[in-house]
């Protein structure tokens, strides 16, 4: 069973770029993306053999989730449950028989980390969570979660600590989260790969250098641990600023 994650960066935008031809040419069984950026009816998608579900921000042209999917769900959730979290689109979870899959889209800390206390309480609700989820079932959480958990994780780890991303605090959170029961799957099958990303600034030909950061995870309830088949990342994929990354598992 294939499951693809990618933060599209405006889904209006990559749909110019070949969205939907890359799509099928992926063929997975469940598709998740972030930061879609538009309303209820802004796009036309043609997208045959799949169910697609949604969870929009309310502020225009700003965050977003959705899961497209060949599997027709138990039930469906947006959001997580927190008022507080509730306006951004920023969670979709779909409930099956055998698990649940969770697309994610976690807030940015933003420059000089203004937005950190926000965050950090994001953090622990989204934690509780999965953790509620992970009590009746075992969990699959996908989707841009806007941290690099360890120095590995992107380029250059020395000028970037402090920085939105790859703040202690943010890390932290992220350890918490694998400490309570989950594991990172990329990681889990690949400890020590390095320069291994999937997200790159626009500036300075970062993409092309390879300056990136992995900050785009599948992470599953330690007890699918044997069911990961492969983990990976597609850096060749084009029309966003991050690429796909892509999960594998057994049943």
């Amino acid at each position: 069973m294939r499951f693809i994650s990618w933060n599209v960066n405006g889904l209006r935008a990559a749909q110019k770029k070949g969205f939907e031809d890359i799509f099928f040419a992926l063929d997975a069984d469940f598709f998740c993306i972030q930061e879609t950026k538009l309303q209820e009816g802004q796009i036309e998608l043609d997208l045959p053999g799949y169910e697609s579900y949604w969870s929009y921000a309310e502020k225009k042209g700003y965050a977003g989730t959705a899961i497209f999917t060949k599997h027709t769900p138990l039930s469906v959730r947006h959001n997580i449950g927190v008022e507080e979290h509730g306006h951004e689109g920023r969670a979709v979870t779909l409930e099956y028989e055998d698990f649940y899959l969770v697309c994610v889209y976690t807030p940015n800390s933003q420059d000089g980390l203004r937005r950190l206390n926000y965050r950090m309480q994001w953090e622990d609700d989204f934690r509780a969570y999965l953790c509620a989820l992970d009590a009746v079932k075992p969990v699959i959480v996908c989707g841009d979660m806007n941290v690099a958990h360890e120095e590995i994780d992107l380029k250059n780890p020395k000028t970037n600590v402090g920085n939105p991303g790859f703040s202690v605090e943010e890390r932290e959170k992220f350890t918490a989260l694998l400490d309570a029961g989950f594991v990172d799957t990329f990681r889990s099958l690949y400890p020590d790969k390095t320069d291994a990303y999937s997200w790159w600034s626009y500036r300075a030909a970062a993409r092309e250098r390879n300056v990136g950061w992995r900050i785009d995870y599948f992470v599953v309830s330690d007890r699918l641990r044997d069911n990961i088949k492969d983990a990976y990342i597609l850096p060749e994929v084009m029309g966003s600023d991050h690429c796909p990354v892509g999960l594998d598992l057994t049943w």
